[in-house]
């Protein structure tokens, strides 16, 4: 397809409301989007077994996932960044030192390190799914991201992993991926990939993973609801994402 634009839509706090859901406005607002030939993209930290859902309400089948190591453009796969196993067998064995636990993830499955308190307040937060347990699924999966659960200790996994990025996202958990790994270089590599070095970009965030992804993007939105630190480099902070943001921004943009 010739492609006007690409736009870049973080799920928690952005594109989804506060049940964690696509709304009608924001499901038609999509439909308008590609009518004016406008991809949307959707960029999380999430994978992709976690939003079949939300892509499917939202009619949107590309999406940069575990904070740009797996990415699907048009349902075919074009790029997919693995950790290897000595890697993450030495995250393993500090996050049983700290008492914390770990999720491991690729586009398919999520598998957890075991059941603590964080962990499920984690998962609840964004309302998704408790992974099953299964302690060292890294020895015999591909891992694309590893989520450390745990309320404390970040000073120290950083210190100690600096060939890891840690995002903490919840106050449960922390996105980990490896050094390089964000959603910015995913948007890089997509337009990379789709041949498309010059097309606008439009990045849609309110969280810290999201500074990456606006900083990628020519036109870069705050929601109403982020941070300060991000609407301090946005173009244009929109409504709260509960308020109508999203449609808000884009008609604003002549989008829609």
């Amino acid at each position: 397809m010739n492609y006007q634009a690409i736009a870049f839509f973080d799920l928690d706090g952005t594109l989804l409301d506060a049940k964690s859901q696509i709304t009608p406005e924001v499901s038609e607002a999509m439909l308008r989007l590609k009518e004016n030939r406008v991809l949307p993209v959707i960029a999380t930290g999430r994978t992709e077994i976690e939003i079949t859902a939300i892509r499917k309400a939202a009619h949107i089948d590309s999406n940069i996932v575990m904070n740009g190591a797996f990415i699907r453009v048009a349902g075919k796969e074009i790029h997919s960044d693995l950790i290897d196993e000595a890697s993450i067998e030495r995250v393993y064995y500090s996050i049983l030192d700290k008492g914390d636990q770990l999720s491991y993830y690729n586009e398919q499955k999520i598998w957890c390190t075991g059941h603590s308190e964080a962990l499920i307040n984690a998962y609840n937060s964004i309302h998704s799914q408790i992974p099953p347990i299964e302690p060292e699924a890294f020895r015999s999966n591909p891992i694309n991201m590893l989520l450390v659960l745990g309320t404390d200790h970040q000073d120290y996994y950083e210190a100690t992993f600096p060939e890891f990025e840690f995002y903490r996202n919840t106050p449960f958990s922390m996105d980990t991926v490896k050094k390089g790994t964000n959603k910015g270089q995913g948007v890089k590599i997509l337009k990379e990939k789709l041949a498309l070095p010059n097309i606008p970009t439009f990045g849609f965030g309110d969280g810290p993973n999201d500074l990456a992804l606006l900083s990628a993007c020519d036109t870069k939105i705050a929601m109403g609801n982020a941070g300060e630190g991000l609407k301090s480099v946005a173009d244009f902070v929109t409504k709260k994402n509960t308020d109508g943001g999203i449609v808000h921004a884009l008609k604003h943009f002549d989008l829609i």
